[in-house]
């Protein structure tokens, strides 16, 4: 009985082998067959050339940046708002 499982099993992954094989070569031959399509399509059109970039550019508006201060004077900061440590 136990001879008879390990049987199928083996079978089983034989057939597994098989469709993932067949599976790929479908895969690898689709793959050919649309790059040979890409191919003739770009040959037959080429792709029209890139658009020259623009001179100027606008720059976002930046908000104006505080005054970082110095360390002592955020420690103080801190210490005034009720912070311990």
């Amino acid at each position: 009985m136990a001879d008879q499982s390990k049987k199928a099993s083996q079978q089983d992954a034989k057939q597994a082998a098989l469709d993932y094989e067949a599976a790929m070569a479908a895969t690898r031959a689709k793959t050919e067959r649309l790059r040979a399509l890409r191919l003739a399509r770009d040959a037959a059109a080429p792709p029209p050339p890139p658009k020259p970039a623009s001179r100027t550019k606008k720059k976002a508006a930046t908000p104006e940046k505080r005054s970082a201060g110095t360390l002592n004077q955020w420690l103080e900061q801190q210490q005034k708002s009720g912070r311990n440590s």
